[in-house]
């Protein structure tokens, strides 16, 4: 009779600690979740976080926080996540470039491809050469001639090597001849200020930052990425002469490798369930950004034609 009531006891033990753990594991997240940004304050991915995480707790049932981390050209925040823990709790929001692109021309701590996973690529935007609103440069055509004519005489402020604003002020060069002394910043944020405080003579932002300092003539755009203009009176690449992918960004959720397939669902399922959010697409319209998304298993076939294509790019640029 022991033995039989020992049985009952254990098998009842047994069927509430499966439960427990059928329970917690549909209970993610328990806690708030940290999106670590690898880039300083103010750029345009600040930004889109922000919007992001005031608006998709409602399907997460608990917090997203933003967490900058700049420094390395985003290398700092980057391997924090490589070494956080794979429990969906901490989390990357990079672009393509830290993401595929820099293992190109560094030896980075961490693997881009084995150490992360994608969640999401947000959106994408496409970028464009600024200079202060009372700049002595009119056009991109006169920026491009006084840096050929005076070879690193402009500054113009960037984000870091071979980051989101490097990429695109490295091939200008390659392709129009001009010379421009490349200043690194943590971030487009920092960037931006740089050129907001006369520190730097010119450097590129995205519609998320751009928008308030464009209406308010503190900056003026020269020329934009994309077949199509974004501002009526302002050239394209294309249109200024020059060929080739120039200047879009990927914004992506990434998770440390490893994270349980369960929770990347649920990650994923906040994502798209933000795609019919009306706060969240009126706030992205605010900052000028379109809401373009791909889930991980998507973003994962670009990112390995990114890593090629990047590969290429860099030997363009560097021979």
């Amino acid at each position: 009779m022991f033995l039989n009531t020992l049985k009952k006891t254990m098998g009842t033990v047994l069927v509430a600690t499966l439960g427990m753990g059928t329970a917690a594991l549909a209970e993610y997240p328990e806690k708030p979740i940290t999106l670590v940004i690898p880039f300083g304050p103010g750029g345009s991915h600040d930004l889109n976080a922000r919007v992001i995480t005031s608006t998709i707790p409602a399907y997460l049932n608990q917090a997203m926080i933003v967490r900058l981390s700049p420094g390395a050209g985003g290398q700092k925040g980057t391997q924090e996540v490589a070494d956080a823990a794979a429990d969906g709790y901490t989390l990357l929001f990079a672009h393509n470039y830290t993401d595929m692109l820099q293992q190109h021309v560094e030896n980075l701590p961490y693997n881009p491809m084995d150490d992360f996973v994608p969640i999401a690529r947000v959106n994408y935007a496409p970028i464009a050469v600024v200079v202060p609103g009372d700049s002595e440069y009119k056009t991109f055509a006169e920026l491009v001639d006084a840096a050929k004519a005076n070879p690193g005489a402009i500054n113009l402020a960037h984000s870091g090597n071979w980051g989101a604003l490097f990429v695109p002020a490295a091939q200008i060069m390659k392709e129009t001849g001009a010379a421009f002394n490349l200043v690194p910043y943590k971030g487009g944020g920092p960037a931006m200020q740089a050129l907001l405080s006369g520190d730097a003579d010119v450097t590129m932002g995205f519609p998320s930052v751009l928008g308030p300092l464009v209406d308010s003539g503190k900056v003026r755009v020269l020329a934009t990425a994309g077949p199509e203009r974004i501002y009526d009176d302002v050239p394209t690449f294309g249109e200024a002469g020059m060929e080739g992918d120039i200047g879009f960004m990927h914004r992506v959720v990434l998770a440390p490798a490893g994270t349980p397939p369960e929770v990347l669902e649920k990650l994923e399922g906040a994502f798209t369930a933000l795609q019919e959010d009306r706060t969240y697409t009126r706030l992205m319209g605010r900052l000028g950004e379109n809401t373009d998304l791909l889930l991980g298993d998507d973003y994962q076939k670009m990112r390995a034609d990114q890593a090629g294509a990047y590969k290429t790019l860099v030997d363009s640029i560097t021979n």
